[in-house]
């Protein structure tokens, strides 16, 4: 694959190609549980996102295991991809949760994006307006709580009990245990550690915390917090598919 996009004369491959990349590689190395139906691939088809098939089968565990019917937290939303697949397995589970997620649609990088007239500020706007689009049609029948927030402003709030304002207008107070978690925000190794340990802070026992790209062979920082996650002794590893699926002692 990446012959290929060398022949093709692509002078640079950016991170987000080396992601998908990697994916193929590993995919071919290391094959995953992929439990893919028709509605993940139409929706697949439909909702951009970058998704890891194996986290299918992670989703419908951590779902159908869950230790009660404390929130389910996503950190990372972007369009709405699994936002919406977490949504489908709850009403394949008859699962009541909460989702509550956080993204602010904002990062580092301020300029235009490669050679086009775009900055990347408007196609964060875009992403954060095709995610209240996607998840108005696909989730429509169960809502999440979005809260455009850093993911640790979120938490912050989540400590003090808040009650804040989501995107769709609605109040929601924060606080309380979470039951599953998934870590899908900046991938930078301080990022992903502060997300852990804030996770953990109100993760119940049995709860779970799911990391994407935390897979065997990563070449994220999401490897380091993984390997220390492990290291603790207070997790233990209930999927490697190929990302890791934890549940807590």
């Amino acid at each position: 694959m990446l012959k290929s996009l060398l022949a093709a004369g692509r002078r640079t491959v950016t991170p987000r190609t080396l992601k998908r990349i990697g994916r193929k590689i590993k995919s071919t190395l290391h094959p995953v549980i992929d439990i893919s139906d028709a509605y993940t691939e139409l929706l697949c088809g439909i909702n951009p996102g970058w998704l890891e098939r194996g986290n299918l089968y992670s989703f419908d565990y951590a779902v159908r295991n869950l230790p009660s019917d404390s929130p389910i937290v996503e950190i990372g939303s972007f369009c709405g991809l699994s936002t919406n697949l977490l949504a489908y397995y709850k009403q394949a589970n008859g699962v009541k949760n909460r989702v509550v997620n956080c993204d602010k649609w904002q990062w580092n990088d301020t300029g235009k994006i490669g050679n086009s007239s775009f900055t990347y500020p408007e196609y964060l706007d875009f992403a954060k307006d095709t995610y209240v689009r996607n998840v108005r049609m696909f989730s429509r029948d169960d809502l999440p709580y979005t809260i455009e927030l850093f993911s640790d402003e979120f938490f912050q709030q989540w400590r003090q009990s808040r009650e804040v304002l989501d995107v769709f207008g609605r109040r929601i107070q924060l606080g309380g245990h979470i039951s599953f978690c998934f870590i899908d925000g900046n991938h930078a190794y301080d990022y992903v550690k502060r997300d852990f340990m804030n996770t953990d802070e109100f993760l119940e026992i049995g709860g779970f915390i799911l990391f994407d790209d935390s897979s065997d062979g990563t070449a994220w920082d999401v490897s380091k917090v993984r390997d220390e996650v492990i290291a603790s002794g207070r997790y233990e590893v209930v999927a490697k598919n190929p990302n890791y699926l934890f549940r807590k002692k």
